[in-house]
């Protein structure tokens, strides 16, 4: 198994690029918004790396950011989604943008993808909703918990989760709504505060789009 390669890019097609490591060119098939990260021929690369066989011939496929790598392997669990497929997904969606789609049930951002139909769009959904309602916890708290600061009033966990989620991409008024709703009068931990805004929000656009 081929986990990472570092090298210097030789050449670059519409969806793969050959790493020059020691002498030896490695065809790694890349995501649009991976290939669009990297350098001119002749720079320096690494990419994580994932092998597949596929009728018996191997396939590599290659990321700059360790997430999209995870989001690929992940991807692929849900059936009907393939390699190529994959692919399409992450070259449409980053990684944070994926996961809000998914917490959120936007079927109609993930059908943007070559390849993905509204019943493949709606399966992707169905099944990856939970782990990325986890993941989006985990982001949000971990951009939280890395924000320098100093003790602060009781009311700024609240402000600190409205921001977390506007930075996640949800607007404002929404993130503020969110958070007022599921604050209550006592004073609750952030990541809390974060989950139960993320259900709230999810649920809501849950009910716009029924």
């Amino acid at each position: 198994m081929i986990a990472k390669l570092r090298g210097v890019i030789d050449s670059v097609g519409d969806d793969w690029v050959i790493l020059d490591v020691q002498g030896v060119g490695y065809q790694i098939s890349c995501s649009a918004r991976t290939l669009a990260g990297l350098e001119k021929p002749g720079s320096p690369a690494a990419f994580h790396t994932e092998m597949r066989v596929r009728d018996e011939v191997p396939h590599l496929y290659g990321f700059l950011d360790r997430t999209e790598l995870d989001w690929f392997r992940l991807l692929t669990t849900v059936q009907g989604v393939g390699a190529k497929v994959a692919l399409a997904i992450l070259s449409v969606l980053a990684p944070d943008a994926l996961i809000l789609a998914l917490a959120a049930g936007d079927k109609a951002a993930l059908a943007r993808a070559d390849g993905v139909g509204p019943k493949l769009a709606a399966r992707i959904a169905a099944e990856l909703k939970d782990r990325a309602q986890t993941l989006s916890l985990r982001i949000v708290v971990d951009r939280a918990d890395a924000a320098p600061g100093r003790p602060q009033p009781a009311q700024q966990p609240n402000a600190e989760a409205v921001s977390a989620l506007v930075n996640l991409g949800y607007g404002r008024a929404d993130a503020f709504a969110a958070v007022m709703a599921v604050a209550g009068s006592g004073e609750k931990p952030l990541g809390e505060l974060i989950r139960l805004a993320l259900r709230e929000l999810s649920a809501t656009a849950r009910d716009m789009n029924s």
